[in-house]
């Protein structure tokens, strides 16, 4: 089997070798250059950058790790047909970067990237890649840290709107066991937070709509109460939404 389709979560990610041999730069010195945008081509080939970041990546130095993720990220803003050229080794590198053990600024560049990217290839061929995005999103949700619950609430709605029928299902499932989450954060302390959990509510609201089976129980008693009871306090306009759209 193709060693780049390793899960990176049980390894370490085997880094291709055929890097030409070119007098290497400092670390220092490389990434003083990147300034993260257009010019990141001019300072070295697509292909050298993008062995030195997937290296980096991967380094015991969390700093560098952070650096390594914003690179793929400039990568895949400016040269998404590079990237797209390594989409297995990125996503690998990403998604571990997602679960950093140690460092909050590498989960939340990595979350940052993903989404570019994400938005890039419209979510397509990500595999079980899919599965281990989606839970790691869905708990950062309710993380202390506020710049990692904005872009986690970014990142799990850009996720709705990637589903395919293969993960129909489990995504469903996840959607409503973060329904409490999705509640509480229309009200986050950061208003920032708050409205992107406001579009990832709307992104996630057909994932809400509880299957019609034949019962006794009249319409509205089939409708979620706690939900209802929520959104009509706070947001009637989203409790409007969900009616206008029958899911309620």
């Amino acid at each position: 089997r193709d060693q780049t389709q390793r899960r990176i979560l049980g390894q370490p990610l085997p880094i291709p070798t055929t890097q030409p041999k070119k007098k290497r730069t400092s670390m220092v010195s490389f990434f003083s250059k990147i300034s993260w945008t257009v010019s990141l081509q001019k300072q070295e080939p697509p292909k050298n950058v993008f062995f030195t970041l997937a290296e980096r990546a991967q380094d015991p130095n969390a700093k560098k790790r952070h650096m390594a993720m914003r690179g793929l990220g400039a990568m895949a803003s400016e040269t998404p047909d590079k990237v797209k050229k390594y989409k297995k080794i990125v996503l690998d590198l990403l998604v571990h970067g997602l679960y950093d053990p140690v460092s909050a600024d590498v989960i939340h560049e990595s979350m940052k990237t993903l989404t570019i990217l994400l938005g890039k290839i419209q979510g397509k061929s990500l595999g079980s890649f899919f599965i281990d995005i989606t839970l790691q999103a869905r708990t950062l949700l309710d993380d202390e840290n506020d710049n990692l619950r904005y872009s986690a609430f970014v990142l799990f709605g850009q996720l709705a709107d990637f589903v395919g029928r293969k993960w129909k299902k489990f995504f469903t499932s996840q959607v409503k066991q973060t329904q409490d989450s999705l509640l509480t954060h229309l009200q986050d302390r950061n208003p920032q937070v708050a409205t992107a959990c406001k579009t990832t509510f709307r992104a996630c609201s057909p994932y809400l709509k509880e299957r019609k089976e034949y019962s006794f129980q009249s319409e509205a008693d089939q409708r979620n109460p706690k939900l209802c009871r929520q959104l009509s306090h706070y947001h009637p306009e989203l409790l409007q939404f969900l009616y206008a759209n029958r899911i309620l």
